[in-house]
């Protein structure tokens, strides 16, 4: 994660296989996409490479938390996510991959992390001192790229979530779906909610 360039361009998220990829959960859970229609369409991370380097841990099981500067939400005019919000992240192409849905949510300053958070986040090493550097290095660059400047004391969303969709890579739906999010999201609502 601690690229220090900035990074190559990710391109725009395929919305149109989103909202397939999103009428596809609904119809085998209407129920939880009833009780939070809205969905965003992101990418983990900043890169290509990124993204699909931390896709690849969500799909394998090993992520199931991230964390993001509430000033990149404000940034982008996102809203901040809640609990059982969903979003649809992406491959480094664009290519909509998986639903997630937040199961845990709080805001903080970057310095209240504890090392079941950092393990929960799947990276690197998975220690506390690898997700500071890494963290530290990461909001460095989304911020320059902004033409601003990382404060450590900066509010961070830390989310806990759970993939719900498809079938084949789902969480075990029967007791938390999740979300997540990061980088160049895209908000958008179902059809006829």
């Amino acid at each position: 994660m601690s690229e220090s360039q900035p990074a190559p361009a990710l391109p725009a998220p395929d919305t149109a296989a989103a909202a397939e990829l999103w009428q596809a959960y609904m119809a085998a859970h209407p129920h939880a996409a009833a009780a939070a229609p809205e969905y965003t369409v992101e990418y983990f991370g900043d890169s290509p490479a990124l993204a699909e380097e931390l896709l690849a841990l969500v799909i394998s099981g090993r992520k199931r938390a991230t964390a993001e500067l509430v000033s990149e939400f404000l940034h982008r005019d996102d809203r901040l996510p809640r609990i059982g919000s969903h979003w649809i992240a992406c491959d480094s192409i664009g290519a909509p991959r998986i639903v997630i849905r937040s199961t845990e949510f709080r805001v903080g300053p970057s310095t209240s992390v504890d090392a079941a958070f950092a393990f929960d986040e799947g990276e690197d090493d998975r220690t506390l001192e690898s997700w500071v550097r890494e963290h530290r290095a990461y909001w460095s660059r989304v911020c320059a790229a902004r033409g601003a400047v990382w404060d450590p004391a900066e509010d961070v969303v830390f989310e806990r979530f759970s993939v719900v969709w498809p079938p084949e890579v789902a969480d075990d739906i029967g007791s938390a779906p999740g979300s997540a999010l990061n980088h160049a999201s895209v908000a958008a609502t179902a059809p006829g909610t």
